[in-house]
Parts: C-alpha cells; sequence; structure tokens
C-alpha cells in the first residue's frame, strides 16, 4: 500500500527536486520511485508509482497540490453544465507516460517480482471532482448524488469509461495486474452504496475482466457492506483493521482473495509487539490460498523502514508462499 512515500529518505531526496506531478509524468523517475521500496524492502510485487488523480486533467481539471493539504481542484463540479464540459480521454495519448513507465519498470523488475497497476474508482474520482479535494462529510458529493441522480450518472458513466481505458492501457504495457482504489467508499450507507456506486464499480470490472490480469477492489471501511462490495466481481478484494479476516471471508465468502489487513499504525510499534500483531493476521488466515498480507491502507509518513522491511521478512519465513 503506498509502497513508495515519504516515510523513504529515497523518495524524500527526489521530492527535493521535482513535484509529484514531475516524478509521475516523468516515465523514468517514475520507475525510479517504483522501484525504490522494491531494492529496501524485498516484497514480492511493484506498485506503478502515479497518482489517482492525474486522469482528472485531460478533463479539463485544475489539478494543484498543496504543502500540508493535499491535492485540490480549483474548477471543482457545482452542477450539470460543469459535467458538461469534461472533456473525453485518451488514454494511449493523455496518459501515455503512465505505460511508458510501466514498461520501463518491467525491464527492471525480476521475474519473480509483479508489477500492479491502478486507478482510482470512479466513486472515489467522483467525490475529490466535487467536493474540490479532501473532505470529511463529503456533504456535496452525496447532495449532488440524492438530488440530481441524472447528472450523477452522467458523471460515472464518463469516469468509469475514462478508468477502465486507462487500466486497459496499463495491463496492455505489462502490468500484470490491477487495484483499483475507492479509498473514500466507505463514507457511504449500504443502500446508496448498493444505488449510486455498484453498478458502475461492475461494469468497470466488466470491462476489464477479458484482459484477462487480476482485479484488485480496494476500499476502506467497508466492514458494514462486504457482502455488497462481493458484488463488484473483482477477484481480490482489500479489507481495512477495522474487520477481522474471519468476519471477511465470512461476508465476501471462503473462496474469495482477501488482502489485509495491518493496521498502518502498528509499524510503529517495538518490533516485538509488531510481529506479534503481523503473527495474529498469519494465524487468522490460516495459511488459506488467496491471502495478500498487506497494509490496511498506506504506509503513514515517518514509518521506520527496519521495521516495514522486518515485516516482509517475518513473513517471508513463515510460509515461502505468502505474497506481501
Amino acid at each position: 500500500m503506498r509502497q513508495a512515500g515519504r516515510y523513504m529518505a529515497e523518495y524524500r531526496k527526489l521530492r527535493e527536486k521535482w513535484s509529484i506531478k514531475e516524478l509521475s509524468k516523468t516515465p523514468e523517475l517514475a520507475a525510479e520511485v517504483t522501484m525504490q521500496p522494491v531494492r529496501a524492502l524485498g516484497v514480492d510485487a511493484a506498485i506503478l508509482f502515479s497518482d489517482i488523480l492525474l486522469i482528472a486533467e485531460p478533463m479539463g481539471f485544475d489539478l494543484n497540490y498543496t504543502k500540508g493539504e493535499g491535492p485540490s481542484f480549483s474548477n471543482p463540479i457545482k452542477n450539470a453544465t460543469d459535467i458538461k464540459r469534461m472533456k473525453p480521454v485518451n488514454a494511449g495519448e493523455d496518459l501515455a507516460f503512465a505505460a511508458q513507465a510501466i514498461k520501463l519498470i518491467r525491464g527492471q523488475l525480476d521475474s519473480g517480482v509483479a508489477l500492479i497497476g491502478f486507478a482510482g474508482a470512479p466513486f472515489t474520482l467522483a467525490s475529490y471532482l466535487i467536493e474540490g479535494g479532501s473532505s470529511r462529510d463529503y456533504l456535496r458529493t452525496k447532495s449532488l448524488m440524492s438530488s440530481a441522480p441524472k447528472s450523477w450518472n452522467w458523471l460515472m458513466q464518463k469516469l468509469t469509461l475514462a478508468t477502465a481505458d486507462y487500466l486497459k492501457l496499463q495491463i496492455e504495457s505489462g502490468a500484470q495486474a490491477v487495484q483499483i482504489f475507492d479509498s473514500w467508499v466507505g463514507c457511504l450507507s449500504p443502500q446508496d452504496f448498493n444505488h449510486f456506486v455498484l453498478p458502475y464499480n461492475k461494469f468497470l470490472v466488466q470491462k476489464l475482466k477479458p484482459l484477462g490480469a487480476p482485479i484488485i477492489y480496494f476500499g476502506t471501511g467497508t466492514a458494514g457492506f462486504l457482502g455488497e462490495i462481493k458484488k463488484i466481481g473483482a477477484d481480490v478484494f482489500s479489507v481495512d483493521w477495522r474487520v477481522s479476516l474471519d468476519r471477511a471471508w465470512r461476508d465476501l465468502g471462503d473462496n474469495t482473495a482477501i488482502q489485509g489487513n495491518l493496521d498502518p499504525s502498528a509499524l510503529f510499534s517495538p518490533k516485538a509487539i509488531l510481529k506479534k500483531q503481523v503473527q495474529m493476521i498469519l494465524n487468522a488466515a490460516q495459511g488459506r490460498a488467496g491471502h495478500i498480507f498487506n497494509l490496511g491502507h498506506g504506509i503513514l509518513p515517518k514509518t521506520p523502514v527496519d521495521h516495514v522491511r522486518a515485516v516482509v521478512q517475518w513473513i517471508k519465513r513463515h510460509n515461502s508462499q505468502w505474497v506481501c
């Protein structure tokens, strides 16, 4: 989860020279940042370094990154007119930098290390575009959803098709699996998820399935409607630390692959305590096939790198079949 980032000195050094946009849009730099945690940690898969919001720029949105506040849009969606002005995305041209980075990364990775591509899920993208940035209550998003369902449908259709094309480009360029990030979906009720989000996620997965790459669906705060999330049809579902693996498998089905679910804050614990927490997750998985050990969300800034490396080593020693 967010393998490369502020917790790594190598990344911070690059950020002294280049912005997130520059790193993401320069294939050589994106490849370097992607490879940093692979070299430092020994993980079993690399994750393309990029940002889920870059897809919004060719649509006509002005994306900015403010230190301490994160990404924001100066021209967010306020009404149907703003949705109408959205430009179609030509992934092969508008997002070619991602394809080029993937090809460079595949050329550097050992054959036993997979490369995962990713994109934001339609709901999370829509929320960013409507809120104009981060939000605590998602009031604008939920208001548009409920008060203007036709406009919501129009927006979600546009985002779903653009995301499908973007992930298709990544797979065709060499990504061996893709992850759909729905970071904000946990703000919804099960009913709203079913009505306003599920149909578009299902359509997105159906568009990608023929390409043959495994599809991972990631969301946080979803413990209350995992049974509904299962209907998306992805190959793997991520769960966070707010739900036990036993409960997740009960709701998602015993034959479902699950990714998770160490609390990122656990990485700050003394190693003896951290090792016990890792072991608890391994015990809960009971050695069953289809468990990808991972964090329940992204690595936090200032996380001790040696703690992350230790977790990877413990898991690999525990069982050579575990994937980190």
